[in-house]
């Protein structure tokens, strides 16, 4: 597997693996809620982010990572790549390449709250709502460099 940066032309790729994780682990979410959030995945949130992919020698694109700044703004692998180390090779690149040491996961994705945890994240604050507003709350969370060190 490897990582490369992502253009333009694979964020449709993007948006439906996206889709297919959100699908698997969002379960608090509404129909009408992906269908909102969709196109701002494509217009607004990935032009505007580092964006790096996890692609393996076929060319196959199996996940991918937005970072801004040291924040992880997104880390989506597709659903039937999930627990074959993409998600881990993508953060781990995050924290080596971009500094990356913050992060905010919703509360009611347990599988994406255990993942940061199990990678040596540690809860530092909470807010009630997401970052749109919605009653989807966030974990705020950040990088203890003594446990990633035992990831």
């Amino acid at each position: 597997m490897n990582i490369e940066t992502a253009v333009p032309s694979q964020f449709e790729r993007l948006v439906a693996i996206w889709e297919s994780s959100v699908r698997a682990t969002h379960h608090f979410l509404q129909e009408s809620d992906i269908a909102a959030l969709r196109p701002l995945l494509l217009n607004a949130y990935l032009p505007n982010l580092k964006v790096v992919i996890a692609r393996d020698e076929t060319g196959m694109i199996h996940g991918f990572l937005g970072v801004d700044d040291n924040r992880i703004e997104m880390l989506f692998v597709d659903d039937v790549s999930r627990g074959k180390g993409v998600g881990k090779l993508l953060l781990t690149y995050a924290v080596d390449h971009f500094c990356a040491n913050e992060v905010d996961v919703n509360e009611q994705n347990p599988q994406g709250v255990a993942f940061y945890r199990h990678m040596g994240f540690v809860q530092v604050g909470r807010s009630e709502v997401d970052g749109q507003g919605n009653p989807f709350p966030l974990l705020h969370m950040k990088l203890d460099k003594d446990a990633w060190t035992r990831a």
